[in-house]
């Protein structure tokens, strides 16, 4: 049976290991798939070249942005493939688009790709102004919110972005797909925003997301799962 409404598959924090993109049995016929980020370990151009590559191997659609763990190389890449999210905003469907922002806040790691948390939200704004008015809007940002199930540590500690709850709590996006901490798995609300964080890929994690025309939902769900 062919699939009635639009759908993309959501997956981030790959860091190299594609081996559950072939466990994703949505992927293949999926409208596109949408990377949040850290497609490698500290990689470059070649390195998220050879991700990117298993990716459309099984589907060519990709839009993609990197996470702290890539450096500006691999934006580079992604620009020059006509794949990247990072900064734009792109319409996946009729009424609703989609908008990233990647890279993330500072980290004790000192990775390839960090920016002020203040950055992050003047991105936020730059990008959001371009999105029209009365359009769905889909959030992809690779540094989850403050304070959700998606940036809680397995400690407890809650380590996202103030600046990124800020936005989702002003403009209300429908979803917002993150990721970044790969153990905040999970999904959780900021109002009337569904937050995504499907994990590491190569802890099985990913997210499909359907459009019927109007609403934009989401499920975190998991490689070798079939979706019912």
């Amino acid at each position: 049976m062919t699939n009635q409404h639009p759908y993309w598959i959501g997956i981030g924090d790959i860091h190299g290991q594609t081996a559950n993109l072939a466990r994703i049995p949505e992927l293949p016929g999926a409208d596109a798939v949408i990377v949040t980020g850290d497609m490698t370990n500290r990689g470059g151009r070649e390195e998220a070249s050879r991700v990117i590559e298993a990716v459309t191997r099984l589907n060519p659609r990709v839009l993609a942005q990197i996470g702290n763990m890539d450096r500006l190389a691999a934006q580079e890449m992604l620009e020059a493939s006509g794949m990247n999210l990072h900064g734009r905003v792109v319409r996946l469907a009729p009424g609703l688009c989609a908008m990233g922002v990647g890279w993330s806040a500072p980290t004790p790691f000192g990775t390839p790709s960090e920016v002020p948390d203040e950055q992050l939200g003047q991105w936020l704004r730059e990008v959001h102004a371009r999105v029209k008015d009365r359009e769905a809007l889909l959030l992809v940002c690779h540094n989850p919110p403050q304070g959700t199930a998606a940036d809680r540590l397995s400690g407890g500690a809650h380590v996202g972005s103030p600046a990124v709850r800020a936005f989702i709590e002003e403009v209300q996006p429908q979803v917002c797909l993150t990721g970044h901490i790969h153990e905040a798995r999970g999904e959780d609300r900021i109002g009337r925003t569904l937050v995504v964080n499907p994990g590491d890929l190569a802890s099985g994690g990913y997210v499909r997301l359907d459009w019927d025309g109007s609403a934009l939902s989401a499920r975190v769900l998991t490689a070798g799962e079939a979706a019912l």
